[in-house]
């Protein structure tokens, strides 16, 4: 079995092209079989009065991909700039491993690990603005 495997928790919603789906009471699996679905699991999903970082900004642009907000393709090479840009300031080698996963996630088209990879970029990035301030 391919596609891509949902796993969701009682009533978590989850975005599907446009539609908010929330499940029932129990925990459940999903395989979604269609390619080229826009998917975004909402307790993952970033405000747009929230994207005040860049490493929030990066996430929320991925984030509009994924929801079918953005073209995929209009928007790679902004995407790409922007973890060039993140590589400036996150120097450090296990920074560095997520900000190339993330590189190589969006010129392959797989915008959910691009997400993964950025989003755990975020607890850092938070300490480094903490200690700048």
């Amino acid at each position: 079995m391919s596609g891509l495997i949902l796993k969701l928790s009682p009533k978590e919603r989850v975005l599907i092209n446009g539609a908010v789906i929330e499940n029932g009471d129990r925990r459940s699996r999903l395989a979604v079989m269609t390619p080229d679905v826009h998917i975004l699991r909402l307790r993952d999903a970033i405000h747009p009065e929230d994207a005040k970082t860049p490493v929030r900004r990066m996430c929320y642009a991925v984030q509009l991909v994924l929801s079918g907000d953005s073209d995929k393709d209009g928007v790679r090479k902004q995407l790409l700039r922007g973890v060039e840009e993140l590589s400036q300031v996150f120097v450090d080698d296990d920074s560095r491993k997520h900000l190339d996963i993330a590189s190589t996630a969006l010129v392959g088209d797989d915008h959910y690990r691009c997400l993964k990879a950025l989003r755990a970029l975020l607890p850092r990035e938070q300490r480094l603005l903490a200690a700048g301030s």
